[in-house]
C-alpha cells in the first residue's frame, strides 16, 4: 500500500508467512524492491520506520506475523553538489542507467581537495530532473568507482531500482551473473606463466591510510590476469608487459595494490610502485619519454558487461585505448 505523506511518500507493508521472526530490514529489502538495501537502512536508523505505530531504529528488530510496518520515504533533499557544465563522454544512455567512458584526472566524487569539477557535479548538470533520491539526495547513484588517474567506462545509475540492482551485481562480480569489467595495465616486468589469479585480502595499509594493502585478515580480494603483449628494454630484454585483468571483487586500488604485491607494479603509479622508478633508464628514449608524459598509473578500464536493470538484456561496451597509452604502448613496442 502507497500513500502520498507530506512531501514525500508512505509505505505500509503487513508482515506474514514466513517472513515472521524475520529481520526488519530484510523484509523491507524482499517488499520494497524499488529502495535500496543502503537507502532502506538509512531510513530506519532516522526514525522514518514503524511498527504497530512505534518508531523501530534497530535494522536488525525481529518483526512478528500481523506486523504492520509503515515506512515515511521523505522527499529527496537538494543535493550539495552543484551541477557543473563538464563534457562527459556518453556512451550509453537511458531512463535507467548511463554510461560514461572517464577520463584521466576526472574525480569521481566530491571529498576534501575536490569539492567541485568532479564526475558527481558533471552528471547532476547532465541529467538533471531525471535523477531519483538514491541515498535521500539527488544526486545520481554511483554504484563504483574509477580513480582520479584511472580510465575507462564506468555506469551511474539513474533511479534506486537501477541502483539496487547494479550494486547487485557489482556484489556478485560474475561469480553467478552476466557482470564483468575488464582493464588494460601496463605493468613493470613479465610474469612467469601466461595467465594467473591473485587471491590476496585487502585492507587499509597500517601506516600511510591513503593506501591500501595486502593484509591478513582484509577483506577478500581476486584479480584473475593474463599476458596480452611483452615489451624489452634497450638490451633485448623483457622490461614491462601488457595485462588484460578480471575483476571478481571490487576493492579501492585493487588491480594496482595486486599487481604491486606480484611484483609487477603499474607504470607510473607513484603510490605503489615508486621503487620502480630506475626502471625506466632501461628503456629507449622514446618509451622513456612516452612513460614521463603519461604522468598517471597506465590502467584504463577497458571492458563492462552487464544485466539491464530493467529489461535484463545483456549489456556489452568496450572502450579503446586512450591516446598517451596508445603512445605509450607504441614506444614500448619501437624499443623491440
Amino acid at each position: 500500500m502507497q500513500q502520498e505523506s507530506s512531501g514525500g511518500e508512505r509505505l505500509e507493508v503487513t508482515v506474514g508467512g514466513d517472513e515472521g521472526a524475520a529481520r526488519l530490514d530484510r523484509v523491507l529489502a524482499v517488499r520494497c524492491p524499488a529502495l535500496s538495501r543502503s537507502r532502506l537502512k538509512a531510513l530506519i536508523l532516522a526514525g522514518s520506520v514503524t511498527v504497530r505505530d512505534a518508531v523501530v531504529r534497530d535494522p536488525a528488530y525481529h518483526v512478528r506475523n500481523g506486523d504492520t510496518i509503515t515506512i515515511d520515504v521523505p522527499e529527496a533533499a537538494p543535493a550539495e553538489p552543484a551541477g557543473e557544465d563538464i563534457a562527459l563522454d556518453i556512451v550509453y544512455e537511458d531512463d535507467d542507467i548511463i554510461v560514461i567512458d572517464k577520463p584521466k584526472g576526472l574525480v569521481v566524487h566530491p571529498a576534501a581537495g575536490h569539492e567541485t569539477g568532479t564526475l558527481v557535479n558533471a552528471l547532476i548538470a547532465h541529467c538533471g530532473a531525471s535523477l531519483s533520491g538514491i541515498g535521500g539526495v539527488k544526486r545520481p547513484g554511483i554504484v563504483h568507482r574509477l580513480d582520479k588517474d584511472t580510465t575507462g567506462l564506468m555506469v551511474v545509475a539513474k533511479n534506486d531500482g537501477a541502483h539496487q540492482s547494479l550494486s547487485a551485481q557489482f556484489a556478485d562480480h560474475g561469480r553467478t551473473g552476466e557482470m564483468r569489467r575488464g582493464y588494460l595495465a601496463f605493468a613493470w616486468g613479465v610474469p612467469n606463466r601466461q595467465r594467473g589469479t591473485i587471491e590476496a585480502p585487502i585492507d587499509r595499509h597500517p601506516h600511510a591510510r591513503e593506501k591500501m594493502a595486502v593484509r591478513d585478515g582484509g577483506r577478500e580480494a581476486v584479480t584473475h590476469w593474463e599476458v596480452e603483449e611483452t615489451f624489452a628494454a634497450r638490451d633485448g630484454k623483457p622490461v614491462a608487459s601488457l595485462l588484460a585483468c578480471q575483476l571478481e571483487t571490487g576493492r579501492t586500488h585493487q588491480i594496482r595494490v595486486h599487481l604491486a604485491h606480484i611484483g609487477h607494479p603499474l607504470l607510473g603509479d607513484s603510490v605503489y610502485g615508486p621503487h620502480f622508478k630506475t626502471k625506466a633508464s632501461h628503456l629507449a628514449p622514446r618509451s622513456r619519454a612516452a612513460l614521463t608524459n603519461l604522468d598517471r598509473q597506465a590502467l584504463h578500464a577497458y571492458l563492462l558487461a552487464l544485466e539491464h536493470p530493467r529489461t535484463g538484456e545483456i549489456l556489452h561496451w568496450e572502450s579503446p585505448l586512450p591516446e598517451d597509452l596508445v603512445l605509450l604502448q607504441n614506444a614500448l613496442r619501437a624499443a623491440l
